[in-house]
């Protein structure tokens, strides 16, 4: 997963936890590529502790118009600053960086409850 190339969203409390949910496409065929980098992302960001206690939640979730396979994965940054300290460690680039091949598409959404 390379760095946006977008403006940071403004929030108000940047030392507030970030939930998000993520949806990752695989290229046809490269299902089981990509769920075990996947499987791969939460030791990462708990190893360097950029996220908080609360458990990570994966589905394999399949579109049923496009007739494809995805998997959406929930966490939490432990703050706003999570995911920029993310791209400057080894430890998670070895798991976002591979999967750049292997990903049709991605959508990271920072998501709260209403």
């Amino acid at each position: 997963m390379s760095k946006p190339d977008h403006p940071e969203r403004p929030r108000a409390n940047p030392d507030a936890p970030v939930a998000n949910i993520v949806i990752y496409r695989p290229k046809p065929g490269k299902e089981a590529e990509l769920l075990a980098l996947v499987k791969k992302h939460e030791p990462a960001l708990r190893k360097v502790g950029l996220v908080t206690a609360e458990p990570f939640r994966v589905w394999k979730a399949y579109d049923i118009r496009k007739k494809r396979e995805q998997f959406i994965e929930y966490f939490v940054w432990k703050d706003g600053r999570g995911s920029d300290i993310a791209h400057q460690t080894p430890e998670v680039m070895a798991v976002w960086e591979p999967m750049g091949p292997v990903l049709e598409d991605m959508m990271i959404c920072e998501v709260e409850p209403i």
